[in-house]
């Protein structure tokens, strides 16, 4: 009789000198940047619940554990075959990875516990301890620190490259301080799963479709939904309340090209949180969860505990939230969904956030709406919101500020607040108020100590917010000059031609030394977005260690704004003149590209990113 073992494993426990394959039939690695933004924010929750400062590290063995579900092993040919919960273990190992070379960075002792839970010798043959083959090469240059090029890698390869930036993105580190060893030991010993082990196939495959078809635990939406519904004495009405909810949770989960699970969860707790949360947690050790923390996880539990300031628990009560208030605020989830996914006229601002990858703007968009906004009210607030965010997300971007979950999770609280349920005009005005007393703009930031765009340099943190804001630009010369808007092709990386940053200044020193004062100058001036411009891979390949006089002839086939380097490009444009006219923009033809020429590419980019960036965007809003 094959043996079904359950155990409940800590992490060290789980992956100590241990690997874990999978199956060529499985799914991809699918996790979303959301996804390891949220697991972190409750790992990072959990553990400051325990922590206080000056703990000895041997403290940690009285903190409080965190469970994280459970996994399904198949134990076959010597090898562990994930059968279910590779999303997990995978995204464990890419934060293991991170504390691993941050903790080694900084020679902390810890480095060699977390070492083996992520490589190990095996037989003197050295293994990863996720071993996938098609994902090694991935994950080797992530443990060993060097470069990598996810593009043309299959998806799960570049979803693993791309959560690892949001991990490296997410202020963890700025946020551990001191504690970072303390968190690590503690994520090792404190955090486990149960891990389901058979030496049989059938048997896994069986206890995975009986986890998951029979048997489940009714979810925080199916709570909600029965402690709305219980008050309701009318039995038609009480039908007709849940035919409505079933309704509204359907079409969550099933609407657009991608469904999701969970999307009818996450649609409640940015719709609590954006109208009805009035506390978080404060910003220091040991502190407790509150509104803000409570209504993102145990939402259920948080709305009948806080049934009279909600105004529900009674029929009249609940009959509004379940029939008016969820249906209103899902349907608006829907469209800033739909928006996210797809360049939409009136909404590009929500689509320019989505790219950023910035987790909170659904919640912040729901938050001045009201159930009583028509249509046109709703998407002019939308608009309004995501106009904000885009404009307050490029500037701390171009000055090194971070973005992730964890760092903005308190300022867009307080937004939240600021906005929540703001008629049109007084939401513009609000909005236009906080970006003129804006500490950080695009020129820099004196208290902060940073120098905006004129110092925007090509780092591993600044990359993606560059190449953002390059197809920014090239998409506003473009659409301002009467092309197209090019935008969702510059930014599509599933493209088979996707586009690419490319260097003006070839990499060879020696073919510039006339030009810069030092080396050091050279490879400092060229990572700045003057020397920067987007092009489609094959030609940015082709044109790599060729003299600008040749790549000039390449730019002038492509976009205005590579383009614009080239003298022809200026001859029988009338739009791309009145464009420059219109804006007063220094647009000129360099025949030739030395420190001068960037010096002048530097005003012009800086004019254009004001431009793009200006809060009198937000007047167009205006009722």
């Amino acid at each position: 009789m094959n043996a079904i073992t359950p155990h409940y494993r800590t992490v060290q426990q789980l992956l100590q000198s241990q690997s874990f394959a999978i199956d060529e039939y499985q799914r991809e690695y699918k996790w979303e940047k959301k996804n390891v933004d949220e697991l972190i924010s409750d790992l990072l929750d959990k553990f400051e619940t325990s922590h206080r400062e000056g703990d000895s590290t041997a403290a940690v063995a009285n903190y409080e554990e965190y469970f994280l579900g459970s996994i399904i092993v198949s134990r076959r040919n010597n090898k562990n075959y994930l059968i279910d919960g590779q999303q997990r273990v995978t995204s464990l190992t890419l934060l293991l990875i991170y504390l691993y070379r941050e903790a080694q960075s900084e020679g902390l002792p810890v480095t060699a516990t977390l070492a083996p839970l992520i490589f190990s010798d095996n037989l003197g043959q050295p293994r990863f301890n996720l071993d996938i083959p098609e994902r090694l090469a991935v994950i080797e240059a992530l443990f060993k620190g060097v470069s990598f090029s996810p593009d043309g890698k299959d998806e799960s390869v570049r979803t693993m490259y791309a959560r690892y930036a949001d991990i490296e993105q997410n202020e963890l580190i700025a946020e551990l301080g001191e504690a970072l060893p303390h968190f690590a030991y503690w994520l090792l010993t404190r955090v486990g799963l149960i891990e389901i082990a058979t030496a049989n196939d059938n048997y896994a495959y069986a206890i995975f479709e009986t986890m998951n078809d029979r048997g489940k635990p009714l979810s925080p939406v199916d709570m909600l939904k029965a402690y709305l519904l219980a008050p309701i004495d009318d039995a038609e009405q009480r039908r007709l309340a849940n035919d409505k909810w079933k309704k509204e949770v359907l079409d969550l989960l099933t609407f657009g090209k991608e469904q999701e699970a969970d999307r009818d969860a996450a649609c409640i707790k940015a719709w609590l949180r954006a109208q009805h949360t009035e506390t978080i947690r404060d910003r220091k050790a040991g502190a407790t969860d509150r509104d803000w923390e409570l209504a993102g996880t145990v939402f259920h539990r948080w709305v009948r505990d806080n049934s009279t300031r909600l105004g529900v628990g009674s029929q009249q009560g609940n009959l509004t939230w379940v029939t008016q208030d969820f249906p209103f605020f899902a349907q608006a989830y829907k469209q800033i969904v739909a928006a996210s996914a797809t360049y939409t006229s009136g909404l590009e601002a929500v689509f320019y956030n989505a790219h950023n990858e910035f987790t909170w703007q659904a919640t912040v968009l729901l938050a001045p709406l009201m159930p009583t906004d028509d249509a046109e009210t709703v998407r002019k607030k939308i608009a309004a919101t995501a106009t904000y965010l885009d404009i307050w997300l490029m500037r701390r971007a171009v000055n090194y500020i971070r973005v992730g979950y964890s760092s903005t999770s308190y300022a867009m609280y307080l937004l939240c607040k600021d906005i929540r349920r703001k008629p049109l005009a007084e939401l513009v005005q609000v909005l236009t108020d906080n970006l003129a007393v804006d500490d950080v703009t695009f020129r820099g930031s004196v208290q902060r100590g940073r120098g905006g765009i004129n110092k925007l340099e090509l780092t591993q943190f600044s990359r993606r917010y560059i190449f953002h804001l390059l197809a920014r630009i090239t998409a506003f010369t473009d659409a301002g000059s009467g092309r197209p808007d090019p935008f969702p092709s510059l930014v599509d990386r599933n493209q088979k031609n996707s586009y690419d940053i490319e260097h003006i200044w070839t990499s060879d020193y020696a073919l510039h030394a006339g030009v810069f004062a030092s080396q050091q100058e050279f490879e400092q001036l060229r990572d700045t977005v003057p020397a920067l411009l987007l092009l489609p891979a094959d030609v940015n390949r082709s044109l790599q260690d060729q003299p600008y006089s040749y790549k000039l002839q390449k730019y002038a086939t492509h976009h205005l704004y590579p383009a614009s380097l080239a003298p022809g490009t200026y001859a029988n444009q009338p739009q791309f003149d009145a464009f420059r006219s219109r804006h007063v923009l220094p647009f000129k033809a360099h025949a030739a590209f030395g420190k001068s020429d960037w010096a002048e590419r530097q005003r012009l980019v800086t004019e254009l990113v004001e431009l793009i960036w200006s809060p009198e965007r937000l007047k167009a809003y205006l009722p």
